[in-house]
């Protein structure tokens, strides 16, 4: 298990799901949380169960956005949990719906990791981001258009980042789950019509859990994984693989 004293994490979307699991288990570890969040009562709650620093933004304002990693500081890695989904189809989708999904689950992240890697390139390089990406970037789900074209864009763009910042010493990776049982994915997943035929496509026979996300991201931010950059790690229980 690898240890992160001393280590100072930024997590978007640390509120809820894989972001607040994220918060847990590296505070667990030894690092030291900056968590960012829309809601005061999750702020509250990091700081108050985690001993977290908390910055209160709305990724969506892109102004908001660079402000708060300015306010975060030097960091030693980056975890872009942050994310939303609207759920519509080809031809329902909507402009509104549109620039919700990618200004929160796209430009905002690569707002983050430009603002955390200038951060680190000032300060002599090193450090690492994971960004979290989803399954649903390679296969066509009905309803996620949106979704998946934000999550597919957010991986070409990982390994951009891998390329260009490597020389930095900083390693970019993502990580691409499965349905991971947060209320967003429950919203996406309840009805038992769309649900069983997708559970029944995972050999491991279920969906993941915020843990199992977190600790795949461990992995690839830790001293265990120094020649990991520009990958995609599906965290799927096999989902892609067959």
């Amino acid at each position: 298990m690898s240890d992160f004293t001393g280590k100072t994490i930024i997590v978007t979307g640390a509120g809820k799901g894989i972001g607040r699991a994220c918060v847990e288990l590296f505070t667990h570890r030894g690092a030291r949380i900056v968590a960012m969040a829309r809601s005061q009562a999750d702020l509250d709650d990091l700081a108050q169960t985690f001993g977290a620093t908390v910055i209160s933004v709305d990724l969506a304002n892109n102004g908001a956005a660079r402000e708060a990693m300015k306010k975060a500081g030097l960091a030693d890695a980056l975890i872009n949990c942050a994310g939303t989904n609207v759920l519509e189809s080809v031809l329902d989708m909507t402009e509104e719906g549109y620039e919700q999904v990618l200004g929160i689950n796209l430009r905002a992240a690569l707002i983050c990791a430009q603002e955390f890697a200038r951060a680190r390139i000032t300060e002599g390089g090193g450090g690492a981001i994971v960004n979290v990406t989803s399954i649903a970037g390679h296969r066509g789900f009905v309803d996620h258009v949106a979704y998946a074209a934000s999550k597919a864009g957010l991986e070409g763009a990982t390994r951009v980042m891998a390329k260009e910042l490597g020389t930095y010493g900083i390693r970019v990776n993502a990580v691409a789950p499965t349905v991971t049982m947060t209320e967003l994915a429950a919203k996406a997943w309840s009805e038992p019509s769309k649900r069983d035929p997708m559970m029944s496509r995972h050999p491991l026979k279920r969906f993941a859990d915020v843990e199992d996300v977190a600790r795949s991201i461990a992995l690839l931010i830790s001293e265990d994984a120094p020649m990991i950059t520009g990958a995609v790690l599906p965290v799927d229980g096999g989902f892609l693989s067959v």
